[in-house]
């Protein structure tokens, strides 16, 4: 679609500098600008590309003033920066505006659908499934029987939701993510077998949650496994049966949690942090990457680093220690040499 500076400004509340005519069509970072794009400069370190961009508009700061001719109509506004996250959030919405259901999708009679839903190709919806208002399931997606989707909330292609399991509004789950398979459960046997422990309980996702691609959110063995409001986890991430997880979390890629383990609500977990079971972790909680909890974290606020994973006060007297691990040890041996010395001398 195409916009002049005219509408982009009545859209951030930007005032224009050049022509209010000027039409594009793109997006592009100011230093690959071309005809018809649209960037912006928000970083100072930047501002030599103003002056020599394609692009037709450039979103500036309101005191901004240039030392040379600059040929793009400007966009005077406070915060370049926000002005033009707006308008990426605009066109990203414009881009997912997709209504009607492909006639190779499948839907269960007894599904109830709402208004305004995209159902892309191949997408499968079973008996008795719930999909609210404003829903988007891109191709290939599964939801199976009893599972409900709520309003405005978007599946990505190749999403699968078992049955029986929970999404809210307002969710967005990226490509590949499987909500309410199978919990890790099996009893060992006398003969050294496991038998499978059924898995019947579900997963419930609250509203404003964003999940990455190819994350797995497994079912509860009884009751929920729990995704709290407003929480946003990375691609690549194992969250087990029974795991609750408490609102606005954040959680990097390749994290795994083990079963029934209780985080708090605003912690921040970094990439590849394995949790183990069966624990709980306080509110506001913030745990580095590659870090390795064994065991309840109690404090709200904590900070911790490394496997196991300690307080951040403690990992880092640690640290300064085994960084001189070596020149301890020679240190040692040294002085192990002058004792034997020592105590030859004396044994003379």
């Amino acid at each position: 679609m195409e916009f002049t500076a005219k509408d982009i400004a009545s859209l951030i509340g930007g005032t224009i500098d050049g022509n209010p005519e000027a039409k594009v069509n793109k997006l592009a970072k100011i230093e690959d600008g071309e005809p018809q794009a649209l960037s912006f400069l928000a970083n100072p370190k930047y501002t030599q590309y103003i002056y020599s961009t394609k692009s037709t508009i450039v979103i500036v700061k309101s005191d901004f003033a240039p030392e040379m001719p600059v040929e793009a109509t400007l966009l005077r506004v406070d915060d370049p920066y926000s002005a033009f996250a707006k308008l990426l959030e605009f066109y990203n919405n414009m881009q997912k505006e997709k209504t009607g259901v492909s006639p190779s999708a499948f839907i269960s009679p007894s599904a109830k659908i709402g208004s305004n839903v995209y159902v892309g190709e191949f997408a499968f919806i079973g008996d008795n499934a719930v999909v609210e208002d404003n829903v988007k399931i891109y191709p290939q997606c599964y939801i199976g029987d009893n599972a409900s989707i709520g309003k405005n909330t978007t599946l990505y292609p190749g999403v699968k939701i078992y049955h029986d399991c929970v999404v809210g509004s307002y969710c967005m789950i990226h490509a590949g993510v499987v909500i309410g398979a199978d919990g890790f459960g099996f009893a060992p046997q006398n003969d050294n077998n496991y038998k499978k422990v059924a898995q019947i309980g579900n997963v419930i996702i609250e509203d404003n949650v964003e999940i990455g691609a190819n994350t797995t959110i497994d079912r509860a063995t009884l009751g929920s496994t729990i995704i709290r409001q407003g929480v946003k986890l990375d691609n690549l991430i194992q969250v087990a049966h029974n795991v609750e997880i408490g609102d606005n979390t954040v959680i990097a890629a390749q994290t795994g949690i083990s079963g029934s383990t209780k985080i708090g609500r605003n912690c921040m977990i970094g990439g590849q942090v394995g949790i183990v079971g069966h624990i709980t972790i306080a509110d506001e909680v913030k745990i580095g990457a590659q870090a390795g909890v064994t065991g309840n974290v109690t404090k709200p606020g904590t900070i911790m680093l490394g496997a196991p994973a300690i307080d951040i006060s403690r990992f880092k007297r640690s640290i300064a220690v085994f960084n001189n691990l070596d020149k301890l040890a020679y240190r040692v041996s040294d002085l192990e040499k002058a004792l034997r010395q020592v105590l030859a001398e004396q044994q003379k």
